[in-house]
């Protein structure tokens, strides 16, 4: 029976609200669904539609905003996808976006507009853009001091629930020798007897760690539109994702440049608005900084932007001490757009036109001594002539916004989170997760809810234990089917992105295999059909840590740290490291000093890992893609090759295992379902055929005829 095809265009949470397109009576959409197709694994979820064609009514040409004409000012942005959602019989279907990507013409006239609807889930992309980490303003929260005191207390306890310090360096090498003869700095060995007293690493050697689900928080709370499922994500008693944590390492070596005399930047973040001439609004203050709207409001369509200018003034108590200014632009990743070095009195930052629409600029000052600025003393002055045709005018707007209270720099160095954040996009983030757990995403009452794979198909409906699958037989088009290999691949290799410290590089060399790494077929065997091999590659760094052993006696100490160098000992930023965090409680003494040579003895600290426990009998839990040796455990013959769930045995085997059964088929079929199946039909569904049974690969719904055609994997219920 042919179904009633129904497609809006605007708020389509509130139908009142939305265009009603109008369309051709006799176009056909096709919707094809895929939760993990066997042809490309590490493709997140989504749902599409092919092209389809709409016709150019006037009510058509208004809503698309006559397209074809582009000297229309104003006109249909096609680079954006906007909120659509279809409607079958009267009943709500599918929400998600539409794109516009042509229009046809005859004889000159607009006759078809061709779109595609895209679901939900895709809107990821679409709402993160190239965002980077470093734009997730929300982490600023946890922004703390960097000296010796707030080091030492996060290398023993959890700051905020959310930032620790590990015994990672980023240049010196750590040792461990109690033997008397052996006095240097970088040996941890600890003790209060002066003939010792080079011993230890500056606690400058570490940075802090962030724990991933904060940056999932912040992803949260700075895009109203995502919400995760506490499926995966938001679950703390997840601890194979919760225990993880981002090394926040941005640069090579120290946190700050170290000069003779270090230049500590402070942040100002307290500006508020002091004045404006009543004109349309260029600029707001968002937390604390300034946020640039150069862009008028949508109900003052005459208007083009105009010559707009920015400049930032800075007037000091004192006078004649030196003191220097960057501007950093947050939205752009933390990019620094203006600034001085080592001037003294009043001073004027005049930026033009050169700053960007949206941009969210932070203002930081540093000095050798102390500077202080009175409440106002530091000002943004905005100023913008736009242009109005109709009538023709110029309007000027002006606002001001200086500092609410004094500032006052000091010498402690403030640890910015959105500074130290390693370099990656939002989407590569996410994406990097996705393809390391093997998860899977769909939309369910505007919550995006994140599982493993095996989860999900976890979701069929069972009667008394056993899994009820849908049966399809009195719809199927017996005139045409296929039965094809499953497998597209004779090979899936398993790797990081990063594996280039020096450890890891030392690995790798010996043993001609990559730290961390898999590659897999079934029962490691030689395919020559197909001879394509896949790759799966995780956009992170993945470390070779060390255990320290006392090289006085050979014993192990309970130290384990990273020494996060290239092969040549090189300080090196490699790509972002994530890891385990364990805790050793009132283990091996350690020694770490401030910078003037006095040391502190601590025996709680954290030790990063790619286990998530040192024995493996509490978690064998890892995030090597094999099974590797454990780093804590190495001179533990017992106990060191146990940790045998990783990534692959824990998140992929089951699926994988199946693809490359040499009883797997994948088998096209054609059926065509009615509404009541079609409509209701899930991608974890098993589907029945004579007696058999099957898990969907992909299946593509024509909307109006219900005619389905099916990628299906052989599979047991």
């Amino acid at each position: 029976m042919q179904q009633k095809l129904v497609l809006y265009i605007g708020n389509v949470t509130v139908y009142t609200d939305a265009e009603r397109v109008d369309q051709f009576k006799d176009e056909s959409v096709s919707f094809t669904q895929t939760i993990q197709n066997v042809k490309d694994i590490k493709k997140i979820f989504t749902e599409f539609t092919k092209t389809f064609s709409l016709p150019a009514s006037k009510k058509n040409n208004t809503i698309f905003k006559h397209y074809y004409n582009y000297d229309i000012a104003d006109g249909f942005d096609a680079r954006v996808k906007v909120n659509a959602a279809l409607e079958l019989n009267n009943i709500p279907y599918k929400t998600g976006k539409i794109a516009l990507t042509g229009v046809d013409l005859k004889n000159n006239v607009p006759h078809t507009y061709k779109v595609t609807f895209y679901g939900d889930t895709v809107n990821l992309k679409d709402i993160l853009g190239d965002d980077q980490l470093s734009n997730l303003t929300e982490l600023s929260i946890l922004d703390t001091d960097y000296n010796y005191s707030t080091v030492l207390a996060a290398m023993q306890n959890e700051y905020l629930g959310n930032l620790i310090v590990p015994l990672i360096t980023h240049t010196d090498r750590a040792t461990y020798n109690s033997s008397i003869h052996e006095v240097d700095y970088g040996n941890l060995f600890y003790s209060s007897n002066g003939a010792f007293a080079d011993n230890g690493l500056n606690f400058t050697q570490f940075k802090y760690a962030l724990r991933l689900q904060a940056i999932i928080s912040a992803i949260e709370l700075q895009y109203p539109d995502i919400t995760f499922s506490d499926d995966f994500f938001n679950d703390t008693s997840n601890t194979d994702f919760y225990n993880l944590y981002m090394w926040l390492h941005r640069k090579k070596g120290d946190v700050e440049p170290t000069e003779q005399v270090q230049r500590v930047y402070n942040t100002s973040s307290d500006f508020q608005e002091t004045s404006n001439n009543g004109n349309p609004r260029n600029s707001i203050i968002q937390s604390g900084s300034l946020r640039l709207q150069l862009n008028y409001p949508s109900e003052t369509p005459n208007q083009n932007n105009g010559f707009t200018s920015v400049t930032l003034s800075f007037v000091p108590t004192q006078q004649t001490v030196d003191y220097s200014v960057r501007v950093f632009n947050l939205a752009s990743g933390s990019v620094e757009v203006g600034g001085f070095v080592n001037q003294q009195g009043n001073q004027t930052i005049d930026f033009d036109n050169d700053l960007d629409n949206m941009g969210l600029y932070v203002v930081q000052i540093a000095c050798k001594s102390t500077i202080e600025f009175a409440i106002g003393k530091i000002e943004w002055y905005v100023r913008s002539v736009e242009v109005e045709f109709n009538p023709v005018q110029q309007i000027t707007s002006i606002y001001r916004y200086s500092n609410a209270s004094a500032f006052t720099t000091n010498l402690t160095i403030q640890f910015n989170i959105l500074e130290q954040i390693p370099k990656m996009k939002i989407i590569d983030f996410l994406t990097g997760l996705f393809q390391m757990f093997n998860l899977t995403a769909y939309v369910e009452n505007d919550i995006i809810v994140v599982q493993p794979l095996d989860d999900f198909y976890s979701k069929a409906p069972t009667l008394q234990g056993q899994v009820v699958p849908v049966n399809i037989d009195k719809y199927l088009d017996t005139t045409k089917s296929s039965v094809d290999i499953a497998l597209p691949f004779s090979k899936i290799n398993f790797t990081y992105k990063g594996v280039k410290t020096f450890l890891a590089q030392q690995f790798n060399q010996l043993n001609n295999k990559v730290w961390g790494s898999s590659s897999y077929s079934l029962d490691g065997d030689i395919y020559d059909t197909p001879s394509t091999e896949y790759k799966i590659e995780i956009p992170f760094e993945h470390m070779m840590y060390e255990r320290l052993v006392n090289q006085r006696d050979g014993s192990n100490t309970d130290i384990q740290y990273g020494y996060f160098v290239d092969d040549n000992k090189e300080s090196y930023i490699g790509e972002p490291l994530i890891f385990y965090k364990y805790r050793i409680a009132s283990g091996t003494n350690i020694a770490i000093r401030d910078l003037a040579n006095n040391k502190t003895s601590i025996n709680n600290y954290y030790i990063p890992m790619n286990s998530k426990d040192i024995n493996s009998s509490t978690s064998k839990v890892n995030i090597h893609f094999d099974g590797y040796i454990n780093e804590y455990n190495a001179n533990s013959n017992a106990n060191a090759t146990a940790f045998t769930d990783s990534l692959f045995q824990t998140q992929y085997s089951n699926y994988i295992n199946e693809v490359f059964s040499p009883t797997r088929r994948l088998t096209k079929v054609t059926a065509y379902l009615p509404y009541k199946i079609f409509s209701s039909l899930q991608l974890y569904d098993r589907i029945e055929i004579g007696q058999k049974y099957y898990k969907i690969n992909s299946m593509t719904t024509n909307l109006t005829t219900g005619k389905t055609e099916f990628e299906l994997l052989n599979c047991d219920l």
